[in-house]
């Protein structure tokens, strides 16, 4: 197992500097000169060099990539433009605050989920599984935005239930975790019941009920374990999907997340900052993978001898 883990670990490396490429090319394309941002309105085009110099603007962008990764093994994402502080620090006041939406995100998504998909499979082609495959293609339909306005319409300004904006206390969650899990349960339902179906086809699943046992117990204990990879596989990429698609979520409940402040950073031209969240958004999924292909081979040993 640990060699299989070295081996898995490693090759994620040459995938972070592919995407740290790219990130950074990807900033270098976006309109807009973030040294006249920077200086003003009413800087004269001396001021506007100066500050072009003063934040490495002038240099190659080989030359400035190499600056951008030696800071990075340094730990060193640079200084943000708009505000003058250290990009990390700037991240740092945020990031858990999106950590904290995810997960109380994924968790609901999940749990809901995996019980339609589950009951939907079992029923198939009956009340049930209709129930639970409109619920799952209205999630997966409804425009996030949309849904997040609806909440605050109803929730909390008619019924004054939940705050609108922020995030002080569980209350604040759980509009925002609703809109941005909506789409995730949808997706989780319908995966969960695809591969409850195909398990219920196999020859055990028969000699399972041959044998007696409770339909319950057939369904629990037998078909919903060894559906359990197929799921893995999908609640990690969601998880993923989460992270980086708070966006829309956080700017709907001006909720202080990387999501808003990716929003702001890119309306400012703030290049360190952009560059920075966009390489944190990617580095997720990337580890994400890891921990997917670790909890393969945890729950297959024989994937480790492939």
């Amino acid at each position: 197992m640990f060699r299989y883990f070295l081996k898995r670990t490693l090759a994620v490396i040459p995938t972070i500097l592919i995407v740290s490429v790219f990130v950074f090319m990807f900033v270098r394309f976006i309109p807009g000169d973030p040294a006249r941002r920077v200086a003003g309105p009413d800087a004269t085009l001396e001021d506007v060099e100066n500050i072009r110099e003063t934040l490495g603007l002038n240099k190659s962008i080989p030359e400035q990539y190499k600056d951008y990764m030696l800071g990075l093994m340094k730990g060193d994402m640079g200084t943000s433009l708009k505000t003058q502080r250290p990009v990390t620090y700037e991240i740092g006041q945020r990031y858990m605050n999106t950590v904290r939406l995810t997960v109380v995100s994924l968790l609901w998504s999940v749990i809901a989920g995996v019980l339609i998909g589950v009951f939907s499979g079992k029923n198939r082609s009956k009340w049930q599984d209709y129930t639970g495959m409109t619920l799952a293609v209205s999630g997966i339909s409804v425009p996030s935005f949309w849904l997040g306005l609806m909440l605050i319409s109803v929730f909390a300004v008619n019924l004054k239930w939940f705050p609108t904006v922020g995030s002080e206390g569980l209350k604040s969650l759980v509009l925002p975790s609703i809109t941005l899990g909506a789409s995730v349960a949808a997706i989780i339902a319908r995966f969960t019941r695809s591969s409850i179906i195909e398990i219920l086809k196999e020859d055990y699943i028969r000699t399972a009920r041959a044998k007696g046992l409770r339909e319950n117990k057939v369904v629990w204990k037998h078909v919903f374990r060894n559906s359990m990879i197929a799921v893995v596989t999908v609640v990690g990429l969601q998880f993923g999907f989460l992270l980086g698609g708070s966006v829309v979520t956080e700017s709907v409940f001006a909720f202080p997340g990387l999501g808003s402040l990716l929003i702001d950073s890119v309306n400012f031209r703030d290049y360190p900052m952009i560059q920075s969240l966009i390489l944190i958004f990617s580095l997720h999924f990337v580890v994400i993978n890891l921990v997917i292909d670790l909890l393969y081979a945890g729950l297959n040993p024989e994937i480790q001898m492939q």
